[in-house]
């Protein structure tokens, strides 16, 4: 029986979380990416934030990563002032991720960035990020959804070939594309929604949108095989 890849998702860390009779710190994340890495054929470990120095011993026992998605990454990791408009930073989180980025890249482990995960990807190669769009998150604590357009001969239009309707929730974007980087997919307004890297550097690519919260498997499945 031929093992199944396991794929690396990493979590929030949130203090006074309540479940049951508990109110306690937690690490977290939405059920949607676990559930997702299943059903596209491999197992999920959940990476809690950690100190960045156990990122390259983390990935090194791994087939694939995931970045989640989350909050906002802080700006002073791109060297920007803070918008009023920014969330809060969590630190442990930025700093821990930017450090799984690092090993994966290093390695060459196949790499999938949601949404903030995009964003960080990002900035870890150098890139910046718009601090605050409108009409990507119309309501707050709902997914939208609206088209993305991949742009041809890259990764991304090789898994997803047409125009896709996704699930989305974000209010900043890439600006400065980082190192290497190339745009691979836009929204109608001209946001950059997808990120790759070429793929003589590895399999790496960045989405804006939430594929967790939709039904379309074809990107998670195409990191599972690349991660088999």
């Amino acid at each position: 029986m031929t093992a199944r890849p396991l794929i690396g998702v990493s979590t929030y860390l949130e203090s006074g979380v309540r479940w049951g009779v508990w109110e306690l710190d937690a690490v977290l994340l939405a059920a949607g990416y676990p559930r997702l890495v299943q059903r596209a054929g491999a197992l999920a470990a959940l990476l809690p934030p950690d100190a960045p120095e156990h990122a390259a011993g983390a990935v090194a026992r791994l087939d694939g990563l995931v970045i989640a998605g989350g909050p906002d990454v802080d700006p002073a990791r791109y060297g920007a002032e803070r918008s009023p408009r920014t969330g809060p930073p969590a630190p442990e989180r930025d700093a821990w991720e930017l450090a799984l980025i690092e090993a994966a890249l290093a390695e060459g482990v196949p790499l999938l960035g949601v949404c903030r995960g995009m964003q960080l990807l990002n900035v870890a190669l150098g890139g910046t990020l718009v601090q605050h769009l409108d009409g990507h998150a119309e309501v707050v604590g709902a997914f939208g959804e609206h088209p993305v357009k991949p742009v041809p001969g890259t990764l991304y239009a090789g898994i997803v070939p047409d125009e896709l309707t996704v699930p989305t929730y974000h209010h900043q974007a890439v600006d400065r594309l980082g190192e290497g980087l190339v745009p691979s997919a836009y929204a109608a307004d001209g946001t950059v929604e997808a990120v790759e890297l070429p793929t003589d550097q590895g399999w790496v690519l960045g989405v804006q949108w939430h594929p967790e919260m939709g039904e379309d498997l074809r990107v998670m499945r195409a990191l599972v095989t690349a991660a088999s």
